[in-house]
């Protein structure tokens, strides 16, 4: 094997196995015992009291701060996130107050370069196990930034084709050329913000084999939002989008929806609850602005029952309310994990931070009273959620009755898992052929 084989191989390591996490568990242990190891009298009855202490302290105000000053999550954050913590930030501490006991020791370099990789092999171990509580980062490439899918230039997208190929379903209008390429491909693109103004982050846009021909099929669109925090390459990364979209068009001669992963928050850390207010004007961006850059943009199919939005989590709960607020603009859903309401903490703090303390306000914008209140009889929606989300599930059922109730054609698919990417990644594969049928691509 060459190295670059080699390179590939190490990349593409997984990160979210039952081995990675044993792995995990043995570099701390096998850390923090070389950083407890006594070389000194003094160490550890002085030293290791002292890094405990530091390290819970810090661990604890990092903690009021994330959830009682800054609170950048509409829910807490779980209880192992703090605790890895603390045991990378003990690894430091234990690291730091090992030097003043190591000045007679007539190894110093190695002692301290060993010192150094056990303190970093604990805190790299923490991350990892942080990684797994919400599997992220599948692979060690992921991890460090690097692509895993096939890239075009935003020009290379915008260019059209003479002749497309359109029908319903789509499938039995289309043959596969055999030049056609064997993956899509995923471009960047800055979707301005003509009318809304929201301070949108550039989009990433997944386009199947199919999109890269001549004809060129009018493929519908799934415009797919991430979570809070999130961004536009969270459902690339943790999401495994190309690899899903990839498979589906490979079972179906090069067919799959083009996916617009678009903004939905304006920021890493910021919750505009999916609605127009003076936290940023986000309905308008996804039901005005993204559309019609889409359609003057790409060539797909403009009609907007071949269009759907969905989401994971807070991408999930903004799905439904846009499907709800503007359901001629997105007639078709899918809500992934999705909140049982806008939220950013407590009924009482959302409605007094974002509607100035007006319920009724709220009440327009969350998709439990407009599902009351009014009647979706050309809607569809797909609502995923895991058994194991104890936070989300009662949420999504309850949510699954009113929209039914409502008159949309609806189900409800249940998981194995928590609120993971490994959840949500697996709920898009599980809806698929769901979706493309309703978009009218397959029969």
């Amino acid at each position: 094997m060459s190295w670059s084989g080699v390179a590939d191989a190490v990349l593409g390591i997984r990160l979210i196995t039952t081995a990675a996490a044993v792995t995990f568990w043995c570099l701390t242990a096998l850390g923090l015992a070389v950083l407890l190891a006594r070389r000194h009298r003094r160490w550890p009855p002085l030293g290791v009291p002292a890094a405990l202490a530091i390290a819970l302290v810090v661990t604890g105000l990092a903690a009021v701060l994330i959830e009682k000053v800054w609170r950048p999550f509409p829910d807490p954050l779980p209880h192992s996130v703090y605790w890895w913590s603390a045991t990378g930030m003990l690894a430091l501490a234990l690291l730091a107050l090992r030097w003043p006991f190591r000045r007679r020791d007539r190894r110093r370099i190695p002692f301290a370069i060993a010192l150094i990789v056990a303190a970093c092999a604990v805190v790299a171990a923490a991350g990892g196990q942080i990684n797994l509580v919400f599997d992220a980062y599948p692979t060690i490439r992921s991890a460090l930034g690097l692509s895993e899918f096939r890239t075009v230039p935003l020009t290379e997208a915008q260019a059209r084709t003479a002749t497309t190929v359109d029908g319903t379903p789509l499938s039995a209008q289309w043959s596969a050329p055999p030049d056609m390429p064997a993956s899509g491909a995923v471009v960047s693109a800055p979707i301005p913000a003509a009318t809304s103004g929201f301070p949108a982050r550039e989009a990433r846009i997944y386009l199947p084999p199919a999109y890269f021909t001549d004809p060129r099929p009018a493929l519908p669109v799934l415009v797919l939002l991430a979570g809070q925090p999130g961004s536009t390459e969270d459902w690339l990364v943790g999401g495994r989008l190309t690899q899903t979209m990839d498979a589906f068009a490979a079972e179906h001669d090069g067919l799959a929806p083009v996916v617009v992963l678009a903004d939905g928050t304006g920021g890493q850390f910021a919750n505009p609850l999916c609605m127009d207010s003076h936290l940023g004007n986000a309905a308008t961006y996804l039901t005005v602005d993204v559309p019609a850059w889409v359609k003057q943009n790409l060539q797909v199919d403009e009609d907007p029952r071949a269009w759907a939005i969905g989401g994971l989590s807070y991408g999930g709960t903004c799905a439904l309310q846009l499907a709800t607020v503007r359901p001629d603009v997105y007639p078709t859903f899918l809500d992934i994990s999705g909140q049982a309401e806008p939220t950013l903490g407590s009924r009482d703090r959302t409605v007094q931070e974002a509607f100035g303390g007006d319920a009724a306000a709220f009440a327009r914008n969350n998709p439990a009273d407009l599902l009351a209140r009014n009647r979706f009889p050309d809607s569809a929606g797909a609502f995923v959620v895991g058994l194991d989300d104890r936070e989300y599930r009662s949420g999504i059922e309850q949510l699954t009755d009113a929209a039914r109730n409502a008159g949309m054609d609806v189900h409800l698919t249940e998981l194995p898992g928590g609120h993971t990417f490994s959840l949500w990644s697996a709920a898009l594969e599980k809806e698929m052929p769901w979706l493309s049928h309703r978009l009218g691509l397959t029969s």
